[in-house]
């Protein structure tokens, strides 16, 4: 979405309700999200909670909401509401999925033409892999083209050793594999080993030569925008003190 157009907003929304969020600590050592005073609740009726830097970012996004509410531009709070509506109850299916998509990463697949983007790719994704392979412990089949590799039978336990096992961040360890295609990029991430720029640029390498090639598609440019807001609150959620944007 460019900076100087908003969203257009859906039939359903809803109009605003509320003056002001606000965050309420919990003896827990988590936040809750009230509005006007009165807590927030998941779309399931849970409580709508977070660690207080993740609850803070939520209630700005509410306080930022205009006339009506619009949930696309409220990527921290979705990943909550995810994370303790969905993930909470499937921890080790989302956990076992990540690692899965692990052994078709990516980064295992390069072009062999042309030569700028296959050094593109090298450039980029070779660093991802070095560190995959020094984390896991693991060593990884490059491959050219698209057809599958058979990788190491080690590979998917590994990365599943790595993974968080908290709802919140294995919620967004899972949000940035599936928005980067790569779980090694994610873990590369989540393990303090790249930050969020370079993570986002492995990502789009193709797209990125494409778009030299051809130029920018606006409409293509704005779900892009969104897409990396979305991988913004996941990143904030794994590393705080990473802050993207």
């Amino acid at each position: 979405m460019s900076a100087e157009r908003q969203p257009p907003r859906p039939p359903e929304a809803i109009r605003r309700f509320y003056e002001a969020a606000s965050v309420a600590p919990q003896e827990d050592g988590t936040a809750r999200i009230h509005l006007d005073g009165r807590p927030v609740r998941t779309p399931a009726k849970a409580h709508l909670s977070a660690p207080p830097p993740v609850a803070a970012r939520i209630a700005a996004e509410w306080n930022a909401q205009g006339e009506h509410i619009l949930p696309i531009t409220m990527p921290m709070t979705r990943l909550v509401n995810t994370a303790i509506d969905g993930v909470a109850a499937a921890v080790d299916p989302v956990r076992e999925d990540i690692a899965q998509m692990a052994t078709n990463d990516l980064v295992m697949y390069r072009a062999d033409f042309p030569a700028g983007l296959v050094a593109e790719q090298r450039a980029l994704w070779d660093p991802v892999v070095t560190i995959a392979e020094r984390l896991l412990g693991v060593r990884i089949v490059l491959v050219e083209g698209i057809m599958p590799a058979d990788q190491d039978p080690r590979l998917a336990p590994a990365v599943r050793a790595r993974l968080p096992e908290a709802p919140l961040p294995l919620a967004a360890f899972h949000q940035l594999t599936t928005l980067t295609g790569s779980a090694l990029t994610a873990l590369a991430f989540a393990e303090a080993a790249i930050d969020f720029d370079t993570l986002w640029r492995t990502a789009h390498v193709d797209e990125d030569w494409n778009i030299k090639a051809w130029g920018v598609d606006a409409e293509a440019a704005d779900r892009r925008a969104q897409r990396r807001r979305d991988a913004e609150a996941a990143a904030f959620v794994l590393r705080p003190e990473e802050t993207p944007g």
